[in-house]
Order: C-alpha cells, then sequence, then structure tokens
C-alpha cells in the first residue's frame, strides 16, 4: 500500500510545485517564489530519473519557505542556511546522511525564527506562513533522520509524509500570495498606525513597518525648493540605476509632486500599491488638515483685528465726546451759571432748571464714556480704571490686585469689561459681602480673576458673558466661569501677550 502511494505521490508532487510555480510566474511577477518552485519542480523530477540528484530539490524548497513572499533573502543566518542546504543537496552522501539531515533541520527553523523574532507589527503577519511552511518542512527532515538514527520501521511513511507536507506547504503558499490576506492586513495595519494626525516621521516609522524594508525612505515635496526632502529635511536623490531599488512617485488630484516613495525592489508589488495609495490618502488628509488650520488662524486673527478696530473706534469716540459734546455742555454750564447769578429773580428759576438739565446731560454722556471706554484706562491703564470701578461695587468690599504693567489697547479693554460684568453682575444677583480682583502677568499673559462669596449661579450663556468671551477668544485668550465649593464665583479670563516685563503691583 505504500508502495502504491509513494509511486502515486512523488509525480503527483512534481506537478503540484510545477503549477503552483507556473500560476505564481504568471502571477506574481515581481515574486521570485514561482520560479523557485518551479526549480523545486525540475529538481524533483530530476531526482526520480537520476538518484544522485534525489534530494537537489531541497534547496529551492528551503529557499521559498525562508525568502517567502518575495523570494529574497538579506538576514545573514537565513542566506548561510540557503548556502549550507543547496551545497549538502547536491552532494549525495551528505544529503544522505542523518545527522547532517538532523542539522539541516535545526538550521532551517533556527533561520526561520530568526526572520520571524525581527520582525513586529504588519510583517509579522506577513511571515506567519513562512514560518508555518519552514517549520514543516523542518520537521519532516528530522523525522527522516531520526527514522534512519532510531532505526524506525516507519521508512516509507515518512516518504509519504514528506511528499503530503511538501505539496501542502506549495499550496497554502501559492493560495496566501495570490489572496492578498497577508497584504491586506498589512495596509490595514499601516493606515491605523498613521492615526488622525500624521507627521513625517510616523509615515516614515509606519511605512518601513508595512514594507517590511528598514531602508525604505519618504521624500515629501517642497514647491519652494524644487526638490524631495526625508522627514528631517535632508534632500532626497534617488539612485535611478539601482537596480534592487524601486522609486514611485506620488502625485495629487492635478497631477501636481507630494512625495516620494524608495524602497527595496524585492517589495511585493502588491503591497507596494497598497501602501502607496494608503500614503497618498493620508498625504491628502494631511492637506486638508492644513488648510483648516490655515483658515482658522486666519479667522482667528480676522476676529482679532475686528476687536482692535472696533476698540480703536472707541478710544476714538470716546475722544470726540470728550473734545466736542463734553467740552460743550461743560461751557454751557459755566455760562448759565454766570447768567443765573447776574439774572432777576424771575428768570432765575428758568436759569436754574436749564442747568440742572445740563448737569443731567454731563452725567449721562459721562456714564456713556464709561460705557465705551473710560478715560483713565486710555491714559493710565487698567491700574488707573479698575479702582474707581471697585469703589461702584455698593456694601460688598472689593479687595484689588492690579499690575501696573500697560497691555496692548485691545486686551487692556477686554479685561476691563470683563472686570465691568462680573462685578455688575455679583452686586445684581450675588448678595456677597466680600469679593477679589487680581490682575497678573506670568507667562506671557495676562490674567483677569474676579471672585466672590455670594450664592453664586452665574450663567455663562448669558447675554454680557457670552459677549464678553467673545471679545476674549477674539484674543486668543479664554474665559472661565464656575461656582466655587463652598459658595461664590469665580470669572477668570486669560490672554496671551507679546511680552511679559516686570511688573509692579497696586493694592
Amino acid at each position: 500500500m505504500s508502495d502504491v502511494l509513494l509511486r502515486i505521490a512523488d509525480p503527483a508532487v512534481g506537478a503540484v510545485l510545477g503549477g503552483c510555480g507556473a500560476v505564481l510566474t504568471a502571477r506574481r511577477r515581481r515574486s521570485l517564489i514561482g520560479p523557485l518552485m518551479l526549480l523545486a519542480c525540475g529538481c524533483w523530477f530530476l531526482g526520480s530519473i537520476w538518484s544522485i540528484a534525489l534530494f537537489v530539490h531541497r534547496g529551492p524548497l528551503v529557499h521559498v519557505h525562508i525568502s517567502y513572499p518575495t523570494g529574497r533573502i538579506r538576514r545573514p543566518l537565513a542566506v548561510a542556511t540557503v548556502i549550507c542546504v543547496y551545497l549538502t543537496a547536491v552532494v549525495e552522501a551528505l544529503a544522505r546522511n542523518p545527522w547532517v539531515t538532523l542539522g539541516t533541520a535545526f538550521l532551517v527553523a533556527l533561520a526561520a525564527a530568526d526572520i520571524y523574532a525581527r520582525t513586529s507589527g504588519p510583517a509579522r503577519k506577513a511571515g506567519g506562513p513562512a514560518l508555518g511552511a519552514a517549520l514543516a518542512f523542518a520537521t519532516v527532515l528530522a523525522l527522516s533522520a531520526a527514522d534512519q538514527l532510531l532505526l524506525w520501521p516507519y521508512d516509507r511513511l515518512v516518504l509519504v509524509l514528506y511528499d503530503l507536507v511538501v505539496a501542502a506547504v506549495a499550496v497554502l503558499l501559492t493560495l496566501d500570495l495570490l489572496s492578498g490576506r497577508w497584504t491586506e492586513a498589512t495596509v490595514a495595519d499601516f493606515v491605523a498606525q498613521l492615526g488622525d494626525r500624521p507627521d513625517t516621521s510616523t509615515l516614515t516609522t509606519a511605512a518601513r513597518r508595512a514594507l517590511g524594508d528598514p531602508t525604505a525612505e519618504i521624500g515629501f515635496w517642497l514647491a519652494e525648493k524644487h526638490s524631495y526632502v526625508n522627514d528631517r529635511g535632508a534632500p532626497v536623490k534617488p539612485a535611478v540605476d539601482a537596480t534592487d531599488r524601486s522609486v514611485v512617485e506620488i502625485d495629487d488630484d492635478h497631477g501636481r509632486p507630494v512625495a516620494l516613495l524608495i524602497h527595496d525592489g524585492s517589495v511585493d508589488q502588491r503591497l507596494t500599491t497598497d501602501v502607496t495609495a494608503a500614503l497618498n490618502l493620508a498625504l491628502g488628509n494631511a492637506r486638508l488638515r492644513a488648510d483648516v488650520r490655515a483658515q482658522v488662524t486666519e479667522l482667528g486673527r480676522i476676529r482679532r483685528r475686528l476687536v482692535e478696530a472696533a476698540d480703536l473706534q472707541r478710544r476714538e469716540f470716546e475722544t470726540a465726546l470728550a473734545d466736542g459734546p463734553q467740552r460743550r455742555l461743560s461751557n454751557t454750564a459755566r455760562l448759565l451759571a454766570q447768567a443765573s447769578a447776574n439774572a432777576d429773580p424771575g428768570r432765575r428759576a428758568s436759569l436754574e432748571a436749564a442747568q440742572q438739565e445740563v448737569a443731567t446731560a454731563q452725567v449721562e454722556l459721562h456714564e456713556l464714556t464709561l460705557g465705551i471706554r473710560p478715560p483713565a484706562l486710555e491714559a493710565g491703564g487698567l491700574a488707573a480704571a479698575l479702582p474707581p470701578l471697585t469703589r461702584q461695587a455698593g456694601p460688598t468690599r472689593v479687595e484689588l490686585h492690579v499690575a501696573s504693567q500697560r497691555l496692548p489697547p485691545a486686551v487692556e479693554g477686554a479685561l476691563y469689561f470683563v472686570c465691568t460684568e462680573a462685578l455688575a453682575n455679583m452686586a445684581k444677583h450675588a448678595q456677597a459681602s466680600e469679593a477679589a480682583v487680581d490682575v497678573s502677568v506670568a507667562d506671557d499673559a495676562v490674567t483677569a480673576r474676579v471672585t466672590d462669596n455670594g450664592c453664586g449661579g452665574a450663567d455663562p450663556a448669558g447675554t454680557g458673558l457670552r459677549g464678553i468671551r467673545d471679545r476674549i477668544e477674539a484674543l486668543d485668550g479664554t474665559l472661565t466661569v464656575r461656582d466655587r465649593r463652598g459658595g461664590g464665583t469665580t470669572v477668570e479670563a486669560r490672554v496671551p501677550i507679546n511680552e511679559a516685563p516686570g511688573v509692579e503691583e497696586q493694592s
């Protein structure tokens, strides 16, 4: 029965090797696995008709197992193993020696394990079938050696098992290489490694892992220099005459250069194509994010310019009021006072009534001026403008600490109105007995903090605080409103400034 199986198995295995090799040679031209299987097939049939060449097929078979899926090997141990197997396979005396066979099995398993251990992530997934194939072949070689050394009566059974393993491994590797399963897993992992916000170093590292090529390099196109640079900014100049390197140019939808991928020419073509497509998508997303960031930055600059322009208009309006209506009302009040002093009693009453109207207009105009931008803020900054504001807080005792440093006008105006709104809300709703206003400059930013010991309940979405928040955020600042544990409210605004020299503190 065993003899019959052997007579059927030998040509069947040769046919399987030949068929798998032919299919892979036609379908996976960038891989050498197909030609190596064809070589194994030729050696297999040669050994069937010429006994001296019986073991020659071991060389290309081990080459297939260790070099899958590209057919090329670079690890020193793997190179030494393949050379050793080729040499011992062509020397019949060595090939028939069970100790040499056992050593060959151990060397094949060690080389395959070395290759697998030195890979990680998607490259390890791709190397799984190669490791399995090498270990299976090493196992049947070890069984063959053990059968001879231990004088087992299973010679034919071991030969049948050997044939089955060779055929099964050839079919499985062929199906795996054709299906692209490991390629899809590798590309999926590659995309996952890129994450949501890949940088240039992330792209290069992920591409090397996905391709299993530590020498792979990505050149990023710089239009102003009209050249490619790597993630360290060094120029990338591909060697066009290097036969062992492949160069893939990546263009955008308009045909403009985006990047350059340089990798080992032995990398599977399908894997390279898929990785390049994923890389192009990642670079496109990065460009879109960069455009959005640029637009957001420009929008922030526009908002800041609007706030600064509005603040400048307020200052000009306040100056115009002081030089115009306020001065004229003061002159009118003075003239009315003179006229009333010299008028007869009958007219004095009407003049005094006119004086009262003028005084009321002056008060209302002064309050309007304070709502726009108080003169003290223009003249002396927050250190001059905040003390009068805290004195108007009614019965609430307000402790004030303010840096005397002058700030940009837009920043001073925004922080002044933060304090105004916080103190006004406290007076109306908080029922606080104590409050504190602190304005400090540190770490290139100014912080204004207003706290009270009232009942809390400030609404950040209210009209007043929402308007203040818009002003602060337009200056790239932040506004936080929170109720403290145990009662009270804290309103804090922080605005970056260009420089923060030494400050003095007034109380």
